[in-house]
Protein backbone atom coordinates (compact mmCIF):
# COMPACT_ATOMS: atom_id res chain seq x y z
CA UNK A 1 0.00 0.00 0.00
CA UNK A 2 1.27 3.51 -0.96
CA UNK A 3 0.22 6.96 0.18
CA UNK A 4 1.09 10.40 -0.84
CA UNK A 5 2.71 13.06 1.35
CA UNK A 6 3.02 16.31 2.49
CA UNK A 7 6.02 17.72 2.46
CA UNK A 8 5.19 20.60 4.41
CA UNK A 9 2.34 23.18 3.77
CA UNK A 10 2.36 26.90 3.20
CA UNK A 11 0.80 29.61 5.42
CA UNK A 12 -2.85 28.98 3.45
CA UNK A 13 -2.41 25.34 5.00
CA UNK A 14 -2.11 23.96 1.63
CA UNK A 15 0.01 21.22 0.51
CA UNK A 16 2.90 22.87 -1.37
CA UNK A 17 5.23 19.58 -2.05
CA UNK A 18 3.67 16.48 -2.53
CA UNK A 19 6.70 13.60 -2.13
CA UNK A 20 6.05 10.45 -3.09
CA UNK A 21 4.85 6.75 -2.68
CA UNK A 22 6.24 5.22 0.62
CA UNK A 23 4.81 2.68 2.58
CA UNK A 24 2.84 3.52 5.46
CA UNK A 25 5.38 2.58 7.74
CA UNK A 26 8.05 4.17 5.79
CA UNK A 27 8.68 7.02 8.70
CA UNK A 28 11.46 5.17 10.73
CA UNK A 29 12.63 3.62 7.11
CA UNK A 30 13.08 6.16 5.82
CA UNK A 31 15.96 7.24 8.62
CA UNK A 32 18.41 4.22 7.19
CA UNK A 33 18.60 6.71 4.38
CA UNK A 34 19.95 9.83 6.60
CA UNK A 35 21.63 6.87 8.74
CA UNK A 36 24.56 5.51 5.86
CA UNK A 37 25.67 8.97 4.86
CA UNK A 38 25.39 9.98 8.87
CA UNK A 39 28.38 7.99 10.01
CA UNK A 40 30.18 5.80 7.91
CA UNK A 41 31.78 8.28 5.41
CA UNK A 42 33.28 10.37 7.73
CA UNK A 43 36.32 9.86 10.11
CA UNK A 44 36.26 10.46 13.46
CA UNK A 45 38.97 12.45 15.40
CA UNK A 46 42.26 10.11 15.24
CA UNK A 47 45.27 10.41 17.74
CA UNK A 48 48.73 9.94 16.82
CA UNK A 49 47.76 10.15 13.07
CA UNK A 50 51.10 12.85 12.72
CA UNK A 51 53.57 10.36 13.89
CA UNK A 52 52.17 7.88 12.55
CA UNK A 53 50.30 4.33 13.82
CA UNK A 54 47.33 5.77 16.54
CA UNK A 55 44.00 4.88 15.89
CA UNK A 56 43.20 7.11 12.63
CA UNK A 57 39.79 7.29 11.51
CA UNK A 58 40.70 9.61 8.66
CA UNK A 59 42.54 9.08 5.69
CA UNK A 60 45.57 11.26 7.05
CA UNK A 61 48.83 10.66 5.74
CA UNK A 62 51.77 10.98 8.71
CA UNK A 63 54.53 13.88 8.63
CA UNK A 64 57.06 11.71 7.08
CA UNK A 65 54.81 9.25 4.46
CA UNK A 66 53.88 10.71 0.68
CA UNK A 67 51.33 7.96 0.06
CA UNK A 68 49.04 5.77 1.63
CA UNK A 69 46.51 2.81 0.74
CA UNK A 70 43.55 2.08 3.15
CA UNK A 71 40.77 -0.65 3.24
CA UNK A 72 38.18 -0.79 5.65
CA UNK A 73 34.86 -2.99 6.15
CA UNK A 74 31.83 -1.38 7.92
CA UNK A 75 29.05 -3.36 9.46
CA UNK A 76 26.12 -1.23 11.20
CA UNK A 77 23.34 -2.59 13.18
CA UNK A 78 19.97 -0.53 13.57
CA UNK A 79 18.71 -0.64 17.27
CA UNK A 80 15.72 1.91 16.92
CA UNK A 81 15.56 5.38 15.95
CA UNK A 82 15.15 8.70 17.73
CA UNK A 83 12.05 10.55 17.14
CA UNK A 84 11.90 14.62 16.48
CA UNK A 85 11.57 15.86 19.77
CA UNK A 86 14.35 13.24 21.01
CA UNK A 87 12.53 10.02 22.25
CA UNK A 88 14.27 6.70 21.59
CA UNK A 89 11.51 4.23 20.01
CA UNK A 90 12.35 0.47 19.35
CA UNK A 91 11.89 -1.46 15.55
CA UNK A 92 8.76 -3.30 15.80
CA UNK A 93 9.56 -7.05 16.23
CA UNK A 94 10.75 -8.66 13.87
CA UNK A 95 12.72 -6.08 12.42
CA UNK A 96 16.41 -6.36 11.40
CA UNK A 97 17.90 -3.38 9.53
CA UNK A 98 21.91 -3.79 8.66
CA UNK A 99 24.48 -2.10 6.33
CA UNK A 100 28.01 -3.43 5.29
CA UNK A 101 30.17 -1.24 3.45
CA UNK A 102 33.20 -2.11 1.94
CA UNK A 103 35.50 1.21 1.89
CA UNK A 104 38.86 2.01 -0.24
CA UNK A 105 40.78 5.04 0.48
CA UNK A 106 43.64 6.75 -0.97
CA UNK A 107 46.36 9.72 0.16
CA UNK A 108 48.94 11.21 -1.72
CA UNK A 109 51.06 14.09 -0.19
CA UNK A 110 51.40 16.66 -3.05
CA UNK A 111 53.87 19.20 -1.08
CA UNK A 112 55.57 18.89 2.10
CA UNK A 113 52.66 20.77 3.97
CA UNK A 114 49.89 19.78 1.31
CA UNK A 115 47.80 16.02 0.98
CA UNK A 116 44.90 15.01 -0.79
CA UNK A 117 42.69 11.48 -0.14
CA UNK A 118 39.83 10.32 -1.82
CA UNK A 119 37.46 7.54 -0.91
CA UNK A 120 34.48 5.54 -2.09
CA UNK A 121 32.39 3.06 -0.16
CA UNK A 122 30.66 0.12 -1.59
CA UNK A 123 26.86 -0.48 0.05
CA UNK A 124 25.10 -3.91 0.98
CA UNK A 125 21.58 -3.13 2.49
CA UNK A 126 19.85 -5.97 3.91
CA UNK A 127 16.55 -5.19 5.74
CA UNK A 128 13.37 -6.67 7.07
CA UNK A 129 11.06 -4.52 8.16
CA UNK A 130 7.52 -4.70 8.69
CA UNK A 131 6.61 -6.94 6.17
CA UNK A 132 9.44 -5.97 4.24
CA UNK A 133 12.50 -8.00 3.18
CA UNK A 134 15.21 -6.51 0.97
CA UNK A 135 18.86 -7.13 -0.11
CA UNK A 136 20.23 -4.20 -2.01
CA UNK A 137 23.51 -2.80 -2.83
CA UNK A 138 25.56 -0.56 -4.53
CA UNK A 139 28.12 2.43 -4.81
CA UNK A 140 27.80 5.02 -1.97
CA UNK A 141 29.34 8.76 -2.36
CA UNK A 142 32.55 9.55 -3.06
CA UNK A 143 34.70 11.66 -0.71
CA UNK A 144 37.69 14.28 -2.27
CA UNK A 145 39.88 16.09 0.87
CA UNK A 146 42.69 18.32 0.61
CA UNK A 147 44.42 18.99 3.93
CA UNK A 148 46.80 21.35 5.29
CA UNK A 149 49.28 20.94 7.51
CA UNK A 150 49.95 23.97 9.54
CA UNK A 151 53.30 22.62 11.13
CA UNK A 152 56.92 21.80 9.54
CA UNK A 153 58.22 19.09 12.45
CA UNK A 154 56.26 16.10 14.07
CA UNK A 155 54.79 17.03 17.41
CA UNK A 156 54.52 14.28 19.26
CA UNK A 157 57.23 14.12 22.00
CA UNK A 158 58.70 11.87 25.32
CA UNK A 159 58.81 14.56 27.22
CA UNK A 160 57.90 18.27 27.75
CA UNK A 161 61.47 20.32 28.35
CA UNK A 162 59.26 23.54 27.31
CA UNK A 163 56.95 25.21 25.92
CA UNK A 164 57.87 24.08 22.21
CA UNK A 165 56.93 20.46 23.07
CA UNK A 166 53.41 21.45 23.52
CA UNK A 167 52.65 22.21 20.70
CA UNK A 168 50.32 20.40 18.65
CA UNK A 169 50.05 19.41 15.22
CA UNK A 170 47.05 21.43 12.96
CA UNK A 171 45.40 20.46 9.71
CA UNK A 172 43.27 22.44 8.04
CA UNK A 173 40.89 20.24 5.51
CA UNK A 174 38.45 21.13 2.81
CA UNK A 175 36.37 18.44 1.53
CA UNK A 176 33.63 17.82 -1.25
CA UNK A 177 31.21 14.83 -1.00
CA UNK A 178 30.32 13.47 -4.60
CA UNK A 179 26.96 11.80 -4.97
CA UNK A 180 27.73 9.33 -6.76
CA UNK A 181 25.30 6.95 -4.75
CA UNK A 182 22.06 6.30 -5.41
CA UNK A 183 19.49 8.74 -3.70
CA UNK A 184 15.73 9.22 -2.92
CA UNK A 185 15.72 10.98 -6.21
CA UNK A 186 17.21 8.54 -8.71
CA UNK A 187 14.74 5.20 -9.55
CA UNK A 188 14.24 4.03 -6.64
CA UNK A 189 11.82 1.44 -5.08
CA UNK A 190 12.12 2.32 -1.36
CA UNK A 191 14.92 3.66 1.13
CA UNK A 192 16.10 0.43 1.22
CA UNK A 193 17.81 0.90 -2.33
CA UNK A 194 19.41 4.18 -1.07
CA UNK A 195 22.83 4.49 -0.53
CA UNK A 196 23.76 8.53 -0.96
CA UNK A 197 22.79 11.58 -0.06
CA UNK A 198 21.82 12.93 -3.78
CA UNK A 199 23.86 16.28 -3.18
CA UNK A 200 27.05 17.73 -3.28
CA UNK A 201 27.96 19.01 -0.05
CA UNK A 202 31.34 21.00 0.71
CA UNK A 203 33.47 20.55 3.85
CA UNK A 204 35.42 22.95 6.17
CA UNK A 205 37.77 20.98 8.88
CA UNK A 206 40.27 21.89 11.42
CA UNK A 207 42.39 18.65 13.29
CA UNK A 208 43.73 19.50 16.52
CA UNK A 209 46.32 16.56 17.93
CA UNK A 210 49.02 16.61 20.61
CA UNK A 211 51.20 13.35 21.61
CA UNK A 212 52.90 13.59 24.86
CA UNK A 213 53.68 9.44 24.88
CA UNK A 214 51.92 7.34 26.05
CA UNK A 215 49.11 9.38 25.78
CA UNK A 216 47.15 11.62 22.87
CA UNK A 217 44.44 13.69 22.34
CA UNK A 218 42.93 15.63 19.61
CA UNK A 219 39.91 17.65 18.68
CA UNK A 220 37.75 17.50 15.07
CA UNK A 221 35.84 19.72 13.90
CA UNK A 222 33.83 19.94 10.44
CA UNK A 223 31.23 22.05 9.12
CA UNK A 224 29.31 21.36 5.60
CA UNK A 225 27.14 23.07 3.23
CA UNK A 226 25.00 20.65 1.07
CA UNK A 227 24.47 22.62 -2.62
CA UNK A 228 20.98 23.20 -3.83
CA UNK A 229 19.24 20.79 -6.22
CA UNK A 230 16.55 20.29 -8.43
CA UNK A 231 14.23 17.70 -7.84
CA UNK A 232 11.82 16.10 -10.08
CA UNK A 233 11.33 12.75 -8.98
CA UNK A 234 11.23 11.62 -5.45
CA UNK A 235 11.31 7.08 -4.59
CA UNK A 236 10.75 6.47 -8.03
CA UNK A 237 7.48 8.74 -8.94
CA UNK A 238 7.80 12.07 -10.63
CA UNK A 239 6.97 15.17 -8.57
CA UNK A 240 6.31 18.98 -9.01
CA UNK A 241 9.51 20.42 -9.71
CA UNK A 242 11.29 22.23 -6.72
CA UNK A 243 14.81 23.24 -5.47
CA UNK A 244 15.78 21.13 -2.64
CA UNK A 245 18.70 21.85 -0.12
CA UNK A 246 19.50 19.72 2.61
CA UNK A 247 20.71 21.63 6.34
CA UNK A 248 23.83 22.65 7.07
CA UNK A 249 26.12 19.92 8.88
CA UNK A 250 28.07 20.43 11.76
CA UNK A 251 29.98 17.63 13.37
CA UNK A 252 32.99 17.86 16.93
CA UNK A 253 34.43 14.65 17.96
CA UNK A 254 36.87 14.51 21.28
CA UNK A 255 39.43 11.49 21.09
CA UNK A 256 41.85 10.20 23.97
CA UNK A 257 44.42 7.60 23.38
CA UNK A 258 47.14 5.68 25.18
CA UNK A 259 50.25 3.64 23.06
CA UNK A 260 51.55 0.90 24.08
CA UNK A 261 55.17 -0.20 23.17
CA UNK A 262 56.78 -3.64 22.67
CA UNK A 263 60.11 -4.79 22.57
CA UNK A 264 60.27 -4.60 18.87
CA UNK A 265 58.55 -1.09 18.93
CA UNK A 266 55.57 -2.11 17.48
CA UNK A 267 52.76 -0.56 19.27
CA UNK A 268 49.18 -0.72 20.05
CA UNK A 269 47.15 1.83 20.49
CA UNK A 270 43.35 2.61 22.43
CA UNK A 271 41.25 5.41 21.81
CA UNK A 272 38.32 6.30 23.32
CA UNK A 273 36.04 9.04 21.02
CA UNK A 274 32.65 10.73 21.59
CA UNK A 275 31.25 12.50 18.62
CA UNK A 276 28.14 14.88 17.96
CA UNK A 277 26.32 15.44 14.66
CA UNK A 278 23.73 17.66 13.69
CA UNK A 279 22.02 18.85 10.48
CA UNK A 280 19.79 21.65 10.15
CA UNK A 281 16.34 21.73 8.35
CA UNK A 282 16.17 20.96 4.53
CA UNK A 283 14.42 23.63 2.48
CA UNK A 284 12.34 23.72 -0.14
CA UNK A 285 12.13 26.31 -2.61
CA UNK A 286 13.67 28.42 0.05
CA UNK A 287 11.01 27.36 2.98
CA UNK A 288 12.11 25.04 5.78
CA UNK A 289 10.76 21.69 6.18
CA UNK A 290 9.64 21.57 10.14
CA UNK A 291 9.86 17.88 10.15
CA UNK A 292 13.75 17.62 8.99
CA UNK A 293 17.09 18.10 10.78
CA UNK A 294 18.99 15.77 12.73
CA UNK A 295 21.35 14.64 15.33
CA UNK A 296 23.28 11.61 16.81
CA UNK A 297 25.77 11.52 19.76
CA UNK A 298 28.09 8.06 20.08
CA UNK A 299 31.45 7.26 21.88
CA UNK A 300 33.67 4.94 19.51
CA UNK A 301 36.40 2.46 20.93
CA UNK A 302 39.10 1.48 19.14
CA UNK A 303 42.21 -0.61 18.96
CA UNK A 304 44.97 -0.16 16.37
CA UNK A 305 48.19 -2.16 16.19
CA UNK A 306 51.42 -0.55 14.05
CA UNK A 307 54.42 -2.26 13.17
CA UNK A 308 57.52 -1.11 13.89
CA UNK A 309 58.40 1.21 10.71
CA UNK A 310 54.47 2.71 11.24
CA UNK A 311 54.32 1.23 7.50
CA UNK A 312 51.20 -0.92 8.47
CA UNK A 313 47.95 -0.25 10.62
CA UNK A 314 45.73 -2.54 11.87
CA UNK A 315 42.59 -0.99 13.34
CA UNK A 316 39.33 -2.57 15.28
CA UNK A 317 36.75 0.03 16.46
CA UNK A 318 33.26 -0.26 17.71
CA UNK A 319 30.83 3.07 17.47
CA UNK A 320 28.04 2.90 19.80
CA UNK A 321 25.01 5.60 19.80
CA UNK A 322 22.99 4.52 23.14
CA UNK A 323 19.27 3.98 22.59
CA UNK A 324 18.05 6.15 24.83
CA UNK A 325 16.28 9.05 24.94
CA UNK A 326 18.24 12.48 24.50
CA UNK A 327 21.43 11.21 22.22
CA UNK A 328 19.72 12.15 18.63
CA UNK A 329 16.97 13.26 16.83
CA UNK A 330 15.29 11.74 13.57
CA UNK A 331 17.98 9.38 13.34
CA UNK A 332 18.48 5.62 14.17
CA UNK A 333 20.26 4.72 16.63
CA UNK A 334 23.49 1.95 15.25
CA UNK A 335 26.68 0.47 16.24
CA UNK A 336 28.97 0.11 13.60
CA UNK A 337 31.84 -2.85 13.75
CA UNK A 338 34.89 -1.35 11.79
CA UNK A 339 38.11 -3.82 10.60
CA UNK A 340 40.62 -2.02 8.49
CA UNK A 341 44.05 -1.97 7.60
CA UNK A 342 46.12 0.64 5.90
CA UNK A 343 49.40 0.61 3.76
CA UNK A 344 51.97 3.46 4.43
CA UNK A 345 54.51 4.40 1.52
CA UNK A 346 57.41 6.50 2.65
Amino acid sequence: MTFEKCHWKSAGNRCAKVSASLPGTVRPIALLAVGLIGVGLYGNASAASCCGGGASGSLLLPKTSQAMIDVSVDGEYYNGFWKGDGDWSPDPPGAALQQYRLNLGYAQRLAPRWQLSASLPYVWNNNRYANLERATHGIGDGMVTMWYEAFDDITCVWNVTGWQDLKPAIYWGASLLIPTGTSPYDQVQDSFDITGRGAYRLDGSVLIEKTIYPWSASLQASYGRYLERPVNREYGQYVEPYDKQLGDRFSRSLALGYTYFTDRLDSLTATLTYAHLTEQQTRFDGHTDPTSGLQRRSLTASLAWATDDRRWVSRLSWNHAPARDGWGENFPATDIISLGVSHVLR
